[in-house]
């Protein structure tokens, strides 16, 4: 018995050590066996023997490091194969819908965006254009391999142990088993991941964007609606079912206008895409392209448009006092409609956090862009569907063979 027990907790350590690896290499890109010695704190020993099992399953590959001046051999550099392991992205947005393809280590394989029309929203629709946008990617890839996993970001409040989706306002969806729905028109047995946009959108910016390095940021993304992403002490916080991070939701103006969820006067009626518009002069369901022409005037100097981007400033700016207060973030990313008029709004929410924040946490909280763009919950809904990979990379191992097959596993 007791030699059992050791072994079991020998093996709980192997497989503990192979996920820190195999996590600096995702997130940080190619390392040195001495690079990744000093992040693991693992022996040099112990990381020669576990990068050899990753390279017999073909999950990285090892070449000589280019001689620095120093005295010795250079540590050889490990890097990922980004075709050993890919994930299918899907997002589904207000406006648009994506799906890319995503190798090991956060490499873009394939990606493609399309314009939704906003009656085109039914449950069954969306659904049938996901297939068909994965079905256009697949053909164009060399590799027949399956993939390892699904990932979907979805505006909308995600229940994550299932994917079912509680409700989505803008889509005018309640209650809908979304990962079923999708498991069938793609036609696949992979696991599929699905969660809230937002939460997707921080974890992409935290591995991949404006966010590396820090453990406490607040991402607010903006479009038609509002959500936030919250990373405290590195990990994600969304609730005892996934449910958090609704702040778009946050009641802020008792007299202000009705809200899609229901309610009256939440933050998103005063800072989303429809708000900014209408206060522009422009028609409040007209989308990017109006956003874009109230930008435009904007830099000419339009009173109308100057002021309707101070109005969303200044609300935006209230809203972010009150989390800041709340969550003390070391940084604010701003992605979607929020990235694009920062430029205009960014003294504006600076005053308002200056007057109505408590001065401790402002002090220490920066307010930026975000820099993956639009595509940042699409490569979020990436970093989720690796997620089993990196927590145990020994279970995707066949000893000494390569990886398993989830597609029929």
């Amino acid at each position: 018995m007791a030699q059992i027990e050791v072994g079991q907790r020998s093996e709980t350590v192997r497989r503990a050590n192979l996920s820190a690896i195999v996590r600096e290499l995702h997130v940080r890109g190619p390392l040195s066996r001495s690079e990744l010695v000093a992040l693991t704190g693992l022996t040099r020993s112990a990381i020669r023997s576990l990068i050899g099992e990753f390279v017999e399953a073909g999950l990285v590959s090892e070449e000589r490091a280019a001689p620095v001046g120093t005295p010795g051999r250079p540590s050889a550099l490990v890097r990922m194969n980004p075709e050993s392991a890919v994930v299918l992205a899907l997002e589904i947005s207000v406006d648009s819908l994506a799906a890319a393809e995503v190798g090991l280590g956060g490499e873009v394989l394939d990606l493609v965006r399309v314009d939704r029309p906003r009656g085109h929203s039914s449950v069954e629709e969306i659904v049938t254009d996901l297939a068909d946008l994965a079905a256009e990617i697949r053909e164009r890839r060399p590799s027949s391999d399956p993939y390892i996993g699904v990932g979907v970001a979805i505006v909308g409040v995600v229940r994550r142990s299932d994917g079912f989706v509680s409700m989505a306002p803008n889509l005018g969806w309640r209650d809908v088993p979304l990962d079923e729905r999708l498991a069938l028109a793609l036609d696949t047995a992979a696991p599929i991941s699905v969660a809230n946009d937002a939460d997707l959108g921080a974890l992409a910016e935290v591995r991949r964007g404006a966010a590396i390095g820090a453990e406490d940021v607040l991402f607010i993304h903006g479009e038609v609606g509002v959500g936030g992403g919250l990373i405290l002490g590195g990990k994600p916080l969304t609730g005892v079912a996934g449910y958090g991070g609704e702040v778009g939701h946050i009641p802020v103006n008792p007299n202000g206008s009705a809200c899609r969820c229901g309610s009256v006067g939440c933050w998103e009626t005063e800072i989303g895409e429809g708000a900014l518009l209408l206060r522009a002069g422009h028609p409040p369901g007209g989308g990017r392209l109006e956003v874009a022409a109230v930008l435009q005037e904007a830099e000419a100097g339009a009173p109308e448009a100057l002021s309707a981007l101070d109005s969303v400033g200044h609300w935006l700016g209230l809203g972010l006092a009150g989390l800041v207060n709340i969550f003390n973030p070391r940084l604010v990313v701003l992605g979607g409609l929020f990235g694009r008029i920062h430029p205009f709004v960014a003294r504006t929410i600076a005053g308002e956090l200056d007057r109505r924040a408590l001065p401790a946490p402002r002090g220490l909280v920066r307010v930026v862009p975000a820099s993956l763009g639009v595509d940042a919950p699409l490569l979020g809904a990436a970093e989720l569907a690796f997620e089993p990979l990196l927590a145990d990379p020994a279970s995707w191992l066949r000893p000494r063979t390569g990886l398993i097959d989830l597609a029929s596993a």
